[in-house]
């Protein structure tokens, strides 16, 4: 399915991404992504770091099923092998997987491509290589990557204002400090523990649109 720029832009506003670390007992990341989805996530990555490669490619495909269901674009992290298989939506990259390589022409011109960026030039680069959005972190103090470096608001309006593609923020977001994004002018915010590791998933998906919505309003 090829999503126009405005739908990509649109789905940035609440941008799930998986991390299984936090699942509970007789629980599976199935589970969760189906919660997920069904009370609000407008955009879904899976990230896995440590599955093989059967596993994870089998994986993919099922939360890409529930995805298409609920019509929420979905990219894999990193694997662009995985994603081309099962012709999810697109993939997402870092700083690190795009050196010596053009991810716009192994994907081809119709999948989603995000960049993550730490930086002007990174962002500004990472528009040029033909990425549909970027990823900017870390926002907050996060757990999931712990050699992430925090961004400031200063420098977060500074990637905005720099290119034309969509920007999501990532990195310790929560239902608690997501208000100081009001007025930064993203596009959406990206969470990973604040969705994956709540009691209640759902909830805490329907909580946080309402309050990522907030954001966007406050700079429309």
């Amino acid at each position: 399915m090829r999503y126009s720029k405005e739908q990509i832009r649109k789905a940035m506003l609440l941008y799930a991404v998986t991390d299984r670390s936090w699942l509970k007992e007789n629980e599976t990341l199935l589970d969760v992504v189906k919660e997920v989805v069904k009370n609000g996530a407008t955009f879904l990555q899976i990230r896995e770091k440590d599955l093989n490669g059967a596993d994870f490619e089998a994986e993919a495909k099922t939360l890409q099923d529930i995805c298409r269901e609920h019509q929420v674009p979905y990219v894999v992290n990193d694997n662009v092998e995985i994603a081309m298989k099962i012709h999810a939506d697109g993939v997402h990259v870092g700083q690190s997987d795009i050196k010596g390589r053009d991810i716009r022409a192994m994907i081809g011109p119709d999948k989603i491509l995000g960049i993550s960026a730490g930086t002007v030039e990174e962002a500004v680069a990472a528009e040029q290589a033909g990425a549909d959005y970027i990823g900017v972190g870390a926002i907050f103090g996060t757990s999931t990557k712990k050699n992430a470096r925090n961004i400031t608001m200063d420098r977060l309006n500074e990637i905005v204002e720099a290119v034309e593609i969509p920007v999501v923020a990532i990195g310790g977001i929560n239902a608690t400090n997501i208000s100081e994004l009001a007025g930064s002018k993203v596009d959406g915010v990206a969470v990973v523990s604040a969705i994956f590791a709540a009691e209640h998933p759902g909830e805490a998906t329907k909580e946080l649109l309402l309050k990522a919505k907030a954001v966007i309003e406050s700079h429309e």
